[in-house]
């Protein structure tokens, strides 16, 4: 099972839909986990929401309790509140990307995506991770080809993964070729 936790976003039951496609799906409010439900997922997913990673200290607690037990995937907001918990910095944009869509490359041989393999997918953030970022087991594997910003962050070690854009928008070619090998990974 995977278990949702949303961070009341207007796109966060498009993810829905989409992980139902490969599993069964619950899904709670970031104030309303079900400890039950939480111990049977074995997959954690953390939503896209509005504001900044800080704004979430139960989330903030919740992946540090989780972390090297059940497999994390964080898609833009829960991106940035992985890199958040791992302290990094989160920090505005020169430019807001809401609804565009961008060409990104994976740039790195540890990602379990191939390496030079393009795609295009669907940004609506506002905030980004503040470069250099080095922490032990994560890598950023995708980057913006136009503001060579970090699109992605795999832990293959501890099974987490994070996605700055939305692989459940309309707008990202092959969303779900994205998710599924997330999952079986």
């Amino acid at each position: 099972m995977i278990y949702i936790i949303d961070h009341k976003d207007s796109f966060t039951y498009n993810v829905v839909h989409q992980f139902a496609k490969f599993d069964e799906v619950k899904c709670d409010d970031y104030n309303d986990i079900n400890i039950d439900l939480l111990k049977k997922a074995h997959t954690v997913v953390l939503s896209p929401g509005p504001g900044n990673p800080k704004n979430y200290p139960s989330t903030s607690k919740l992946y540090k309790n989780l972390k090297g037990k059940k497999k994390i995937i964080g898609i833009c907001l829960g991106f940035q509140q992985i890199l958040f918990c791992e302290k990094g910095d989160i920090i505005e944009q020169n430019k807001i990307y809401h609804g565009y869509q961008s060409k990104i490359t994976v740039v790195n041989s540890n990602s379990i995506f191939k390496k030079g393999s393009v795609y295009k997918v669907g940004r609506y953030h506002s905030l980004k991770l503040k470069e250099p970022f080095k922490v032990k087991n994560f890598e950023i594997t995708m980057r913006c080809n136009e503001t060579n910003v970090a699109m992605t962050v795999e832990n293959n070690i501890d099974k987490i993964y994070g996605f700055q854009f939305h692989p459940e928008s309309f707008l990202t070619i092959n969303g779900n070729l994205l998710i599924k090998k997330i999952l079986s990974a």
